[in-house]
């Protein structure tokens, strides 16, 4: 299907570009991170980017997870046109639409499991019963029930992934975005995390995973390698 300026994407389409373009203006040299990406992404597929430094992965990235506006294009998620959206309102789609995890866990030290994956219920203005409940559904299908109450540090480096997984997925986002998800862990634990990944493609999510490990990009079900701001292979992997 070719996407034109005016269309609206197919209701089973949970992430559109159209000619995405980003320049950054360095100390005044314009660095051409991406230069004019179309992509489509269905609801439940499994999709890894990469590409080597420079190659616009990461720019890709914070574009689709609304942390950052193109300087040109189109981005259409979950059928709502919102590269053009204000930052507040980015702000609100971030929250409802896109789960992140981080190759830094991101977590509060000092509070436990079940809090930390409150939080983002918190910014959405649940009630304290709901939230509680929300996030304990959540850790639960992570396999951390029996650590709700346990701050990071008495976790495990796989254990505290799986709290920020469980806080990406508490407000049941349309995507789960994850950058370098297994960065900081050992091959062992990270390929426990990629399953994880796996058995959340299973039930429904779907997941963009950016990485430049081909063994972990081999958990997708489809590759996107990105060269010099550009996509330069879209590759189906298995079924």
């Amino acid at each position: 299907m070719t996407f034109r300026t005016g269309d609206t994407p197919l209701p089973d389409i949970v992430i559109l570009t159209h000619k995405l373009t980003r320049d950054y203006d360095m100390g005044g040299e314009v660095v051409r991170a991406l230069r004019g990406i179309d992509i489509q992404i269905r609801k439940n597929e499994f999709v890894a980017v990469m590409g080597p430094s420079g190659s616009g992965k990461s720019t890709l990235m914070n574009l689709i997870g609304c942390l950052d506006t193109p300087t040109a294009g189109e981005y259409w998620l979950n059928g709502q046109k919102v590269s053009d959206l204000s930052d507040d309102e980015l702000a609100r789609i971030r929250n409802k639409e896109i789960g992140f995890v981080f190759q830094t866990f991101n977590l509060l030290p000092r509070a436990n499991a079940l809090h930390n994956v409150e939080l983002p219920l918190i910014y959405a203005g649940l009630p304290g019963k709901e939230r509680r409940a929300q996030a304990a559904r959540a850790l639960e299908r992570v396999g951390l029930a029996d650590r709700m109450d346990h701050r990071p540090n008495e976790l495990s480096g796989g254990q505290r992934q799986r709290v920020a997984i469980a806080r990406a997925l508490v407000n049941v986002p349309s995507i789960l975005l994850a950058d370098e998800p297994t960065g900081n862990l050992d091959s062992a634990t990270g390929e426990e995390i990629m399953r994880l990944f796996e058995e959340l493609w299973s039930g429904g999510q779907t997941i963009v995973l950016v990485t430049h490990e081909h063994d972990i990009a081999a958990h997708a079900r489809r590759q996107l390698h990105l060269r010099d701001g550009l996509v330069e292979r879209d590759e189906q992997m298995r079924a």
